[in-house]
């Protein structure tokens, strides 16, 4: 096994200029429905291993639980804390599962049983096939796409459609923007190593949020008024937002409080049934605080900020 410094793997993806670029995803085969397919969808062959900190794989979490697939897809939850090694299935802190499925003690194991040369990123979410004993796929968005579609016979609310066919134009165009200038955005501007790289995203970032306050100013969620990928994919980024974005990645023009539409959507989703049991602060604060030593070198973790995404919310009236 490599001796690579795994919890550190965001440095190699700095550029010459200061710049993040993040690093695509390495697996990227696909659960299918269709009769002979590679990976085809059964009840309890799949396994997803997550971190609660991670928003791609918030992601996966939300779709799980609002398909209601818990039943036909497991899940094990790493330790929130990167060590030198990567993301640990130890248990150090409350809400880490361990490895229920293949007891392995780091993740980067779950990536050598399927590849014993990779030499890429140990990222999470990772979507595990208990038969073969290998990774299907560790590309978020994929992952929440095949989730929504191919596990219909298995799923509690096969009625609820994240992609629906005539929404696809524009949930595809809205991630096109969302994710660089926001999901990604917050990780341009913390992992910066330059003025002009911090600058250039934290400019980039405020004027999509703008612009996506004042879409949802007019409507509850993005696409209208059905909730669609396109709003699990910004929420898992809000839901951070003050608790750590704001201070840990100096993203500080403003607070997601302080936009009343965005506020209020973010509440909106959280209070669905089933996605605050999704949403774990302490793993959040805990993985940023303590991993990044580089930003935040004696891991002091902030005790606030205060906001509660129970609050009511005026969402289901616009």
């Amino acid at each position: 096994m490599s001796n690579e410094d795994y919890g550190n793997t965001w440095e190699k993806q700095v550029g010459g200029d200061g710049a993040f670029i993040r690093r695509q995803s390495t697996f990227r085969a696909q659960c299918s429905a269709d009769p002979g397919a590679e990976f085809p969808v059964e009840a309890d062959r799949y396994h997803l291993y997550v971190s609660y900190a991670c928003p791609w794989a918030h992601r996966t979490l939300i779709v799980r639980k609002l398909k209601g697939l818990e039943r036909a897809v497991s899940v094990d939850v790493v330790d929130p804390i990167l060590s030198q090694s990567g993301w640990s299935l130890g248990m150090d802190v409350e809400g880490a599962t361990g490895d229920r499925i293949n007891g392995f003690k780091e993740l980067r194991e779950a990536y050598f049983a399927t590849n014993p040369s990779y030499e890429g990123a140990i990222t999470v979410p990772v979507f595990w096939d208990k038969a073969t004993r290998k990774i299907v796929n560790n590309e978020s968005s994929e992952i929440i796409r095949f989730l929504n579609s191919e596990f219909q016979a298995f799923a509690e609310h096969p009625e609820l459609d994240l992609y629906p066919e005539h929404s696809r134009r524009k949930i595809d165009e809205l991630n096109d923007w969302i994710y660089p200038a926001i999901n990604n955005g917050v990780y341009r501007c913390g992992f910066a190593k330059t003025q002009a790289a911090y600058s250039a995203a934290f400019k980039e970032l405020f004027e999509a949020m703008e612009r996506v306050e004042g879409i949802l100013s007019k409507h509850r969620f993005l696409t209208g008024d059905r909730i669609t990928e396109a709003d699990i994919r910004l929420f898992t980024t809000l839901v951070r937002f003050d608790a750590v974005y704001v201070t840990h990645f100096k993203t500080n023009l403003h607070r997601l409080v302080d936009y009343p539409a965005m506020w209020g959507f973010a509440r909106d989703i959280y209070q669905m049934p089933g996605v605050a049991e999704t949403v774990n602060m302490i793993h959040i604060k805990c993985h940023y605080y303590e991993s990044h030593r580089n930003i935040n070198p004696l891991g002091i973790v902030p005790d606030g900020p205060k906001f509660d995404f129970d609050l009511p919310h005026d969402r289901i009236a616009i």
